[in-house]
């Protein structure tokens, strides 16, 4: 389920299936996509160049009559709400608003679904957003820190843009926002501590105070910078049900769209890094949050853009996080995207650098940040003297686990020759001391023709993907059987029933912050990758329940054989066993199936 609107009760819960549809039946999604991407005509559809991942040939395809977009190239898919969320990084119910005022609808009011809804307990994004709104207001009073701001060189303009605020030196400061500040909740968020005494505090004194956004603009945490000597320097939120360290990353809502524009993503390790860059025109940085990079990090970073930049102090903190950024990198990597590194003279960070020298420097720098295989080869031998046998073998031993992670197939081959190269040993002996590389397909398997992907999906995957191109085919539907996988097509037979003027944007939408939501998506996913007609869709439906059906007996089957064990079958139930046997024979020798 997406979070709340920032400030406002959870609304995604309260917000009419009715609304939703009509919005979608009201907007076309080609003006949607065509005002952010520009679309040529190709028969039916439209086509792109994909704005979610780099391509030179257009894979991206915006279908009118199903509503739906489709990338064919990375898989990127959904209806116009989900594509102003993905390319704008709004929220759901900011998506919502900017596509009902386009078409003049008023979004409906939203009631706190606390009320509706008790079980979730208390809303904490709004809280944080209350938060954030109070730093933000408290700035404007507080002369030392505007000084402090100033002096950094920070405008007005990039203050209001990244929300920065000033937490005051009060111990309680939060007390005059927050009628609840005695309640659990303001300990939940991180805003409040209690002492071993019982006495609660406002965890940020007299700071500069910068509020972390999930991907999808919501404030999860704080990052507050003391102004002064004291200490810490700079204070994160704790670990919250809405904050995860390891995961967030600073800046990146802010960073999207120049992000996607560029090609490519700046890590670098400080707030005021990320805030002076973009105000240098620098946009596409994001900071890790006073914690070393993850595995994490990288991995959601590689699903926004193709080529990741690590720009780290030269000194020898800087190199100690690089090389730690290398090693968590290392198993996200993949042949067609790429990870490099920047390493900025020891007396500056970006944000010195870049008031100092400009942006054009610093874009000039990072046009030749070095390779992440360049890299990791350079430290290597740096740290071992590969003039003598001992280095060399030292640094075979260091290679070998950071060679064993690596997936992307080609990366991996190429990195393993090269460390070979550095070792001075022949490929027969590589493989022996480096451990061995992914293996080659064998020869009796090459040349064979790959499955088919129509015999692909599951059945229940299937029958999906053929109910969404005739959905009156869901009244023929069997009973289905109470295993795994089937609640989803049900849920999804009785939406196709809802919805005679089926259009796959309004599946989607049904799916929605529901258990099913993974399988709707996939089911769409198929419809548009299969294109079947009704008619085929129909043929193979059937040809599907069919197999539906003999599951269903055989299940029938296996629980009366399993109570049989147990104790004597009735009169009834071997009755019943028998013409099960009967049907299960019939129905296999009718699908041509062995016994």
């Amino acid at each position: 389920m997406p979070p709340p609107e920032p400030g406002s009760p959870r609304a995604t819960t309260v917000i009419p299936d009715s609304f939703k549809q009509d919005l979608l039946n009201r907007v076309d999604i080609v003006d949607v996509v065509n005002a952010r991407v520009p679309l040529k005509k190709a028969g039916a559809n439209w086509t792109a160049c994909c704005p979610f991942h780099s391509e030179k040939s257009p894979s991206f395809t915006v279908s009118p009559s199903k509503q739906f977009y489709h990338c064919f190239g990375c898989g990127a898919h959904g209806n116009a709400i989900g594509f102003l969320m993905e390319y704008a990084g709004l929220g759901y119910i900011d998506a919502l608003r900017e596509l009902a005022e386009g078409v003049g609808m008023k979004l409906p009011e939203m009631e706190r679904s606390r009320d509706a809804r008790p079980e979730e307990g208390p809303d904490l994004y709004d809280f944080m957003a209350r938060a954030a709104k109070f730093y933000r207001e408290q700035l404007k009073a507080a002369p030392g820190a505007i000084e402090y701001l100033k002096g950094r060189g920070l405008t007005g303009q990039t203050a209001a843009k990244f929300g920065i605020g000033y937490a005051p030196d009060d111990w309680q400061a939060l007390q005059a926002a927050f009628p609840e500040y005695g309640g659990k909740e303001m300990v939940d968020c991180g805003l409040v501590i209690v002492n071993e005494q019982g006495r609660r505090y406002d965890r940020f004194r007299d700071r500069v105070m910068f509020p972390i956004l999930n991907q999808r603009g919501f404030v999860v945490g704080f990052g507050g910078r003391v102004i002064g000597d004291g200490e810490p320097k700079y204070l994160n939120s704790p670990e919250t049900p809405l904050f995860e360290k390891g995961r967030e990353l600073y800046g990146l809502p802010q960073a999207r769209i120049p992000i996607r524009e560029k090609g490519r993503v700046i890590v670098v390790e400080g707030y005021m890094d990320v805030v002076m860059l973009a105000q240098h025109g620098v946009g596409n940085a994001v900071a890790t949050l006073g914690t070393a990079t993850t595995p994490a990090h990288v991995q959601k970073l590689l699903r926004v853009t193709d080529e990741i930049v690590f720009c780290f102090d030269g000194d020898a903190a800087g190199r100690r996080a690089a090389w730690h950024a290398l090693e968590v990198s290392l198993e996200s990597l993949q042949d067609r995207k790429a990870v490099r590194f920047l390493f900025l003279p020891p007396e500056h960070d970006p944000d010195s650098f870049v008031r100092e020298h400009g942006a054009a420097v610093f874009e000039e720098r990072l046009a030749r940040a070095e390779p992440l295989s360049a890299y990791l080869l350079r430290g290597l031998q740096e740290r071992f003297d590969t003039a003598t046998i001992e280095g060399r073998a030292r640094l075979a031993s260091e290679a070998k686990p950071l060679l064993a992670k690596i997936t992307a197939p080609a990366l991996r081959t190429l990195l393993f020759r090269a460390v070979s190269d550095a070792v001075g040993i022949s490929p027969r002996e590589s493989t022996r001391v480096l451990g061995a590389i992914a293996a080659e397909p064998k020869e009796e398997a090459r040349g064979q023709p790959r499955p088919s992907l129509r015999q692909a999906p599951s059945l229940p995957r299937a029958l999906a993907h053929e109910l969404l191109a005739a959905p009156g085919l869901a009244e023929e539907l069997p009973q289905l059987p109470a295993v795994q996988g089937y609640e989803a097509l049900a849920a999804l037979a009785r939406h196709c029933l809802e919805l005679r003027d089926l259009v796959v944007g309004g599946i989607m939408e049904r799916g929605r912050g529901t258990p099913f939501e993974a399988f709707f998506a996939q089911a769409v996913a198929d419809f548009l990758l299969f294109g079947l007609s009704a008619e085929e869709a129909a043929e193979e439906f059937r040809q599907g329940a069919s197999r539906l059906a003999v599951v269903a007996l055989r299940e029938e089957l296996q629980e009366l054989e399993k109570k049989a064990k147990a104790a004597p079958l009735s009169d009834g139930e071997r009755a019943r066993y028998a013409a099960l046997i009967r049907a299960h024979a019939a129905l296999r020798h009718a699908l041509g199936t062995p016994s």
